[in-house]
């Protein structure tokens, strides 16, 4: 019989990855490059004019496979993509455990 464990909020992290956060937040930020594209009924090559990016760095992100490029990069496509990127400072906490970054759409 298989058993069934469920996930926390982050897959990265029940995978084990050492980077859980980062790769988390990548994802958040290519889900949205990709709901834009999508939005925009763009076709890849399209969508590489606009971004600056090659087709297979494209690709690979729109797939998941964002290892090799950076958040930087990514929030420079959402702004090619003529979207506004707020970066938001919250106030200290009182819990002794790192803080978060996390992706919110307007």
């Amino acid at each position: 019989m298989t058993s069934i464990e469920e996930g926390g909020a982050n897959v990265y992290e029940d995978l084990g990855s050492r980077d859980a956060g980062t790769m988390l937040l990548k994802a958040q930020l290519a889900a949205q490059i990709r709901n834009i594209i999508r939005a925009n009924q763009w076709t890849q090559a399209e969508a590489c004019k606009v971004l600056d990016l090659t087709q297979s760095k494209l690709s690979n992100l729109l797939n998941g496979k964002f290892r090799g490029i950076s958040e930087t990069k990514m929030l420079e496509c959402l702004t090619r993509l003529g979207r506004d990127v707020q970066i938001v400072i919250g106030a200290e906490r009182r819990s002794t455990t790192a803080g978060r970054v996390s992706v919110v759409e307007a």
